[in-house]
């Protein structure tokens, strides 16, 4: 019975629910990428949160090498380009990371043509990032895979 993984909340909620300068930060967010709801923004920020939290610990305990795996991380994603430094990964903003996602890249590359349509490719598994058919509209896509991704509408 213990097989299972619980899954966890992948992001967090506002601290003010109701700020509106937030919420239409958020509303514009959500038309300009085509997502479903504000949680995808939410899990963005946390990711983000995640980044920066990291480069700020290790600036703190100076590990030239954790520090050069996160570069890393965050070059192959494509977030920042060759050469970063610490104020490059402190920089980051969401829509950094909202750039990087599947949908957002597939109405980039002239793919599809709205960024709703691009989700909706993705879901009916029209999608393919290399050899693989993803169905998740906010995988990030890597820098190295970019160019490998097609749109197979015969099915």
């Amino acid at each position: 019975m213990g097989d299972i993984k619980r899954q966890r909340k992948k992001y967090q909620t506002p601290k003010k629910p109701w700020d509106k300068k937030r919420i239409d930060m958020e509303n514009e967010l959500l038309k300009e990428y085509g997502l479903r709801r504000k949680r995808e923004i939410w899990r963005s920020e946390a990711i983000l949160r995640g980044i920066r939290k990291q480069a700020k610990e290790l600036s703190a305990v100076e590990d030239p090498e954790k520090m050069e795996k996160l570069f890393e991380r965050v070059k192959r994603l494509g977030l920042v380009g060759d050469n970063p430094t610490l104020d490059d990964l402190l920089e980051l903003t969401v829509r950094d990371i909202l750039e990087r996602r599947l949908q957002t890249i597939l109405f980039r590359k002239g793919l599809a043509n709205t960024p709703k349509q691009a989700r909706q490719f993705i879901v009916h598994k029209h999608v393919m990032v290399g050899e693989k058919k993803i169905r998740w509209p906010s995988f990030l896509v890597p820098k190295d895979l970019e160019d490998k991704i097609k749109v197979d509408l015969e099915k």
